[in-house]
This record gives structure tokens, C-alpha cells and sequence, in this order.
């Protein structure tokens, strides 16, 4: 179960933290956004240093106007930097989406896992009534995390001659 924080803006897992993104972490989001590794499969793709700051200046705004957005993770034990989780507005019109996206050395740990279920228990708790995640059809890890955390399939779409599922989770009702 997880814990949130202060403002309602930081949650602690069992192992990760998760913060709302600051000026500190612009080296890490850099390094992250502009790994093929990471970002490839991400909407939009790998990121240049100068749009990875101009995103990090829309989330923190995001997080002003919504009370919601992307989250930095770190590992507790250690507070090494392992990747972003959070909900964003997905350009397209489709909605809120819950995101992650770590380190490929992260991945088989859990972390992902964690992170996107205490993203979207923060986004059910701040009264989003839907939460979606959408994953590419052949990307088996993100679609058994988004599985895991309770979501289930609700559709799909083409982009970019790729299928991608969309996963749902709906708030708790009562």
C-alpha cells in the first residue's frame, strides 16, 4: 500500500519514492528521454535535451493546474534515479493515461509494476473517475504491468502502422 505525502503530491511505495518533478531533476529526465531504450516506445519518441526542459517546465505547470502529473522515481534504499511513472493528458483526446518508463535495468523488478499502481491510486484518490494506459500491442512487459495493476482492455488503435491496445481502470465506486 502506499503512501502519500505532504501536499498529496509525493507517495513512498515499499521501496520507490516518487516526486513531482523539480529543476533538480533535469540531468536524470535528459539522460532518461534521450535513451532509445527507454523512450523509443514512448508517444512522440526519444526527446532532445531542449525538449526534455521545456517538458519538465509543462509538468511542473500540469502539476499547478491539475493537482496530478509525472512523478520522478527513486529507489528508497539507495535514492538512485530509476525512471518517471505518472498520468499525463494524452494528446490525442483518449484522456488521463497512467506512464512509466524506467531504466532497462530495471525491468523483471517490480518497479514499473509499483510505480504505475501508486500513480493510479493517487489519480482515483484526486477523483479521476477514469484512468487509461496505452501500450503497443507487442510491448508484452508494459501491457502485463498495466494488467497487473488491475486495468483492463477497453480497445485499440494504429500509430504509426503499430497496434496499441488501451487499457481502463475506474475508480472505486462509493
Amino acid at each position: 500500500m502506499s503512501q502519500i505525502l505532504g501536499q498529496r503530491r509525493s507517495i513512498t511505495t515499499e521501496r520507490l519514492s516518487l516526486l513531482p518533478p523539480g529543476s533538480e531533476h533535469l540531468p536524470d529526465l535528459i539522460r532518461l528521454k534521450s535513451d532509445e531504450n527507454v523512450f523509443g516506445y514512448m508517444l512522440h519518441g526519444t526527446r532532445s535535451a531542449e525538449r526534455t526542459r521545456e517538458e519538465l517546465e509543462d509538468d511542473m505547470d500540469f502539476w499547478q493546474v491539475r493537482g496530478y502529473g509525472t512523478w520522478s522515481v527513486f529507489l528508497r534504499e539507495t535514492g538512485e534515479f530509476l525512471g518517471i511513472a505518472g498520468l499525463m493528458e494524452r494528446p490525442d483526446g483518449r484522456g488521463v493515461a497512467v506512464r512509466f518508463a524506467l531504466w532497462p535495468e530495471c525491468r523483471g523488478k517490480g518497479y514499473a509494476r509499483e510505480a504505475a499502481k501508486a500513480a493510479l491510486d493517487f489519480g482515483h484518490a484526486v477523483g479521476l473517475a477514469r484512468i487509461i494506459g496505452v501500450a503497443r500491442e507487442t510491448n508484452l512487459s508494459s501491457c502485463a504491468v498495466l494488467r497487473d495493476c488491475g486495468m483492463r482492455e477497453a480497445g485499440e488503435f494504429l500509430n504509426r502502422g503499430h497496434r496499441m491496445l488501451i487499457f481502463e481502470s475506474t475508480a472505486p465506486r462509493g
